[in-house]
Order: structure tokens, then C-alpha cells, then sequence
């Protein structure tokens, strides 16, 4: 009984989250082993991805119940610190980041810790967020400044993140979107934001298609260039990269095009003809997925792992539909989703606004991702980069996201909640 206890003392908050967090972290172990056999091939050691992947998760975890002791009160003291701590580390980003896949979306700490800002920009917003549509909260709904408020903080972290990580700034405005109609922002601004999101988004996909190149033009300008070129600019020219003699953002704006070209491509293609060089991510999911059959082939048994370029990050969910099947696929969304619905439930049990909006922001980026995820995986969305919440190999995003189920178990333990037509009471843990 005192071991029971102890465990109760630790492991607090709703029970539900708690058993949905472990189901995740299982899957991930398994599926960060299984997917990442290319990465022991390289290394010699095959258990490394997944001790490392494990370590980081136990890292999270103490993260977590650190974060869950938190009374929720004192997350909107955070608002005014996390805010301009984010601004000014998605700046140093450009200055001093480390590139990956041509994105400057890292930044170390010190020298030695890697900081992914972006991740941490999208909690900021979400705790900003739930803090204006709290504040700005009447008995018929959301004040008229508050959508002016959240637009303007959300817009200016927004617009630092999209150059560099075009898919996390759509996820982030998707979020807000939803966090605005859940806080009752007046229709009628609802309307305004759809349809300036709608022209502008025209307006960048007419950007992309008339000042991006494909990669085919590409190589053309590039033999071209080499032709022309003197010996000692030519050699000068070699320590450059085809794309990256074009500039960052020009860059950005051909890799955008290359993966909406090849989403929006409709034409038929056979098997025998498709070109798994140019297009090995979407062909190899495509693969994983059509061979998975009802049952999968099996844990471990992955044929597309070692194929599959990213496959123990970005398409890992195809992954786990080749071994676990449609039946494991489907489980796995059913845990985003379950993740969703109970959030929602303590975000409808709590008396105060702030704890309620902060649970639900919290939930959705999590959910929200993850869909984008299985979209890519499986053919319904263009490639973004996204990772798979909680499964995915990762670094800053793992234990950002125990931070995210932490304050989700803190609001379902200390915010004060509704009882029947009662006085307020504390959440007690489950």
C-alpha cells in the first residue's frame, strides 16, 4: 500500500492521459528500433537510436512530473517571459543556427546543447494565446481586441518561423485558428482572418510556382553556369551547392515548389516506371503501406526501413502501418484522438478560462501534428518535415512535448473545476 502510494504521489493527474502518454512512449521504443537499422548500419551499433531515444523519453518523463507539480496558476505568471525569450531565440536562429536539409533551425546552447526555437515558439504561442482569449473573456464571448492581440503575437512568431520551417508555421496558425473559435472570438473576425489567410495563401502559392525552380531548371542553369564560368570562379562555385548559390529564401521557394508540383501531379505512373530516386520518400511510403496488408508484417520486420530516407522520424508512421498493419495504424491514430477527446473533458471541467484554453491549445498542437504526419505518410498531404509527436526519434521536440502532457496533467490535478452547481473545488489526481 505505501509503494502504491508513493506511485500515486508521483504519477499524478488523470489516469487516462498517464495510460494514453506510456501507449505512445511503448510504440515509440519499439518502432525508433525497429526503423532505425539504417542508423546502426552506419554506426555499427544497432541498439544506439533506441537507448538513445529511450534515454531522452526518461529525460522527458522527469521533465514531466516536474512540470505537472506546477500548480496551473503560475503558467500565466510564464506569458510575458516566454514571449520575448522566443522572439529573440527565433532571431538568433538566422545569426547563429545550424543548418539542416538547408534550414537554419537549430541553435546551440553554450556550444553544446542543440535548441530547436521553433519548438519552443509554438508552446509560447499556445500559453499567449490561452492568456489574451482568457483576459479579454466576457459573458458573450471573446472581446473584439482580443483577436487583434492574438493575431499580432501569433502573426510575429509566425512570421519569424515561416522562411525556414514552412510546415510548423502552418501548423501553428492552424492551431490558433482553432484555439480562436474554442475561445469565442467574434464570427464576424473569423470571417476577416479566413479570407486575408485565403488571399495571402494564393498570393505565396503564385510566388512559389513563378519564382521557384524545379529541380530539373535546376541542374539546367547549373550545367549552364558551369559552362561559362572561368576556372577560378568555377572552383569557387564547387564549394557551393546547386540550391544554395540561389540564397536561402529562393531556396525555400524551390523546395516548395518541388513538393506541391509532385502532390499536385495527378498523372498515372507505373509501377515499374516510377522514378524512387527522385521521389524516394512518397514511393517507399506508398510501398510500406500497400505491403502492409491487415495485420502488418510484423514488429521488426520492416522491408522499406531501410529504404525509406527519415523513416525513424518523419515517415516512421508508415512504418507502422507496414509492420503493425491497418489495424495498429488505426490504433495509434485512435490514441491521438482519445488524447484530444479527455483534454477536452478537463478543459469542460475547469471554472477558469485560462487553464481550459491552455489544456486544449496544448492538445491540439499535439493532435494537429500528428495528423499532418499521417497525411504525408500516406499520400493526402505534400511532404512537410513534421515529426510524429511522442513516436518520432527526436531531441527538442520530445521533451517539449512531455512539457505539453506535464501542463495537461497539472491543469487536470490543480485547476479549479466545476461540481455540479457547487463552489469550485481542486482537480484532485486520479
Amino acid at each position: 500500500m505505501d509503494r502504491l502510494k508513493q506511485l500515486r504521489n508521483i504519477f499524478k493527474g488523470d489516469s487516462i492521459i498517464w495510460m494514453i502518454f506510456f501507449l505512445l512512449c511503448v510504440i515509440s521504443i519499439l518502432e525508433v528500433y525497429s526503423s532505425s537499422s539504417i542508423l546502426g548500419y552506419k554506426t555499427g551499433n544497432y541498439w544506439y537510436a533506441a537507448f538513445y531515444h529511450t534515454a531522452l523519453l526518461g529525460v522527458g518523463l522527469v521533465v514531466m512530473v516536474c512540470v505537472l507539480n506546477v500548480p496551473c496558476r503560475y503558467f500565466k505568471i510564464m506569458t510575458p517571459l516566454m514571449v520575448p525569450l522566443s522572439v529573440v531565440l527565433l532571431v538568433l536562429v538566422y545569426l547563429i543556427g545550424t543548418k539542416e536539409n538547408d534550414a537554419a533551425r537549430w541553435i546551440k546552447l553554450f556550444g553544446v546543447i542543440p535548441v530547436q526555437p521553433s519548438e519552443i515558439a509554438k508552446g509560447t504561442m499556445v500559453l499567449a494565446t490561452a492568456h489574451i482569449l482568457s483576459q479579454l473573456q466576457t459573458p458573450n464571448g471573446a472581446h473584439p481586441k482580443a483577436f487583434k492581440y492574438v493575431c499580432i503575437t501569433a502573426g510575429v512568431l509566425i512570421a519569424l518561423i515561416f522562411p525556414e520551417n514552412f510546415s510548423t508555421a502552418a501548423l501553428m496558425g492552424v492551431v490558433v485558428f482553432i484555439m480562436m473559435i474554442i475561445g469565442r472570438v467574434p464570427m464576424r473576425q473569423i470571417g476577416y482572418l479566413c479570407s486575408g489567410v485565403v488571399f495571402v495563401a494564393l498570393l505565396s502559392v503564385m510566388a512559389v510556382f513563378m519564382l521557384g525552380k524545379s529541380k530539373d531548371q535546376l541542374a539546367h542553369d547549373e550545367v549552364a553556369k558551369e559552362r561559362q564560368l572561368t576556372e577560378v570562379v568555377h572552383e569557387k562555385a564547387d564549394k557551393e551547392s546547386a540550391t544554395g548559390s540561389r540564397g536561402s529564401l529562393l531556396h525555400r521557394l524551390d523546395l516548395w515548389k518541388d513538393r506541391m508540383s509532385n502532390f499536385l501531379n495527378t498523372e498515372y505512373v507505373e509501377p515499374e516506371k516510377y522514378d524512387l530516386d527522385k521521389n524516394g520518400q512518397v514511393g517507399h511510403a506508398n510501398i510500406a503501406i500497400s505491403s502492409s496488408n491487415f495485420l502488418g508484417v510484423g514488429p521488426g520486420n520492416s522491408v522499406q526501413r531501410d529504404f525509406l530516407p527519415l523513416a525513424f522520424s518523419d515517415f516512421i508512421y508508415a512504418i507502422i502501418f507496414e509492420e503493425l498493419g491497418w489495424i495498429g495504424a488505426a490504433f495509434v491514430a485512435l490514441l491521438y484522438i482519445s488524447l484530444l477527446f479527455r483534454t477536452g473533458y478537463i478543459a469542460r471541467q475547469c471554472q477558469n478560462t485560462f487553464p481550459a484554453y491552455l489544456a486544449m491549445g496544448l492538445a491540439l498542437m499535439i493532435v494537429v501534428q500528428a495528423l499532418f504526419n499521417m497525411c504525408v505518410a500516406v499520400g493526402l498531404a505534400p511532404v512537410t518535415g513534421q515529426p510524429l509527436p511522442l513516436i518520432s526519434k527526436g531531441g527538442t521536440s520530445s521533451i517539449i512535448n512531455c512539457i505539453y502532457i506535464g501542463v495537461i496533467l497539472s491543469i487536470s490535478r490543480t485547476a479549479k473545476r466545476r461540481d455540479g452547481d457547487g463552489p469550485a473545488v481542486t482537480h484532485k489526481a486520479a
